[in-house]
């Protein structure tokens, strides 16, 4: 059984998911994270729903004998494919969060007879979990999605607010089928990095909503519910592990952590998972 001082696991591709660790961070400082970004296999949005399953099962393994409490789903793709199989490995062992439910409630809830655009990578649009979850609570919501996939190879390669990042965009969300939106999602836990140049696109004309905020209030709401919160009142230890090391991870994780970089190296698969079959 866990118990308060138990760690908070959180996991993604590669570095998107620092922003929800992030969020947490701010909103719960004194709980300890473990971090771990899958830079071996990323991107996951090409990746198939078969080896993305397998690759989550393995992360989710390295956290439970971590002795998470909870485990946040950082990863769009991954909380699309995999989510059901995480929550069922963690089951009676850690609560399992993930990124889509809590925005696809906020927006269905706030927007609902509105028109919703939904940029993602491809594994999380061609799964169209958004838009069936979306219409299902509110259906007289409009939703249009289009994938992104350059978007987040973009991101982990350091390429954001600048002119690269911006035409890219601009090419992407200038899509007719994206016109007159009332709200954007970033379905992508990397884009929160491109945030404000998708909101100069827009010019005020759309909200741009990224659910690293609900994330993080979500976490809380579970943790209080099952009695959970840390009491501790000294500066946690946050740890960040990577299935292989690039500097833009390390970069990124020193931009939201300052100096507090404990960052390891840690392959957990001993052999590659086969990543074709069904490509998403």
């Amino acid at each position: 059984m866990s118990n308060q001082h138990d760690p908070i696991g959180i996991f993604d591709s590669g570095i998107g998911g620092l922003t929800v660790a992030n969020a947490i961070h701010k909103l719960l400082p004194n709980e300890e994270l473990i971090y771990f970004g899958d830079t071996a296999h990323l991107p996951y949005g090409d990746k198939s729903a078969i080896a993305i399953k397998s690759f989550a099962k393995g992360i989710t393994d390295f956290l439970l004998d971590n002795k998470c409490k909870l485990i946040v789903i950082a990863c769009n793709t991954a909380s699309a494919h995999a989510y059901e199989a995480v929550k069922k490995q963690a089951s009676g062992k850690a609560i399992v969060v993930n990124v889509i439910d809590p925005m696809a409630n906020f927006v269905a809830k706030k927007y609902a007879s509105k028109h919703i655009g939904i940029i993602g990578t491809k594994g999380t649009i061609n799964s169209r979990v958004y838009v069936k979850k979306i219409n299902k609570l509110s259906p007289a919501a409009k939703v249009s999605s289009l994938a992104t996939p350059l978007l987040a190879p973009m991101i982990e390669e350091g390429f954001f607010n600048n002119l690269i990042s911006k035409t890219i965009i601009n090419s992407y969300l200038s899509k007719k089928h994206m016109e007159g939106i009332d709200a954007l999602v970033l379905g992508c836990t990397h884009y929160p990095l491109i945030k404000k140049e998708v909101e100069l696109y827009y010019k005020k004309k759309a909200e741009v909503i990224d659910s690293s905020e609900l994330i993080a209030q979500v976490v809380k709401e579970q943790l209080s519910k099952k009695q959970l919160l840390n009491p501790r009142t000294t500066q946690p230890k946050n740890k960040f592990f990577v299935s292989d090391y690039t500097d833009a991870f390390e970069k990124s994780t020193r931009f939201f952590f300052e100096n507090e970089l404990h960052l390891k190296k840690n392959n957990i698969w001993k052999s590659e998972t086969p990543t074709k079959k069904g490509s998403h």
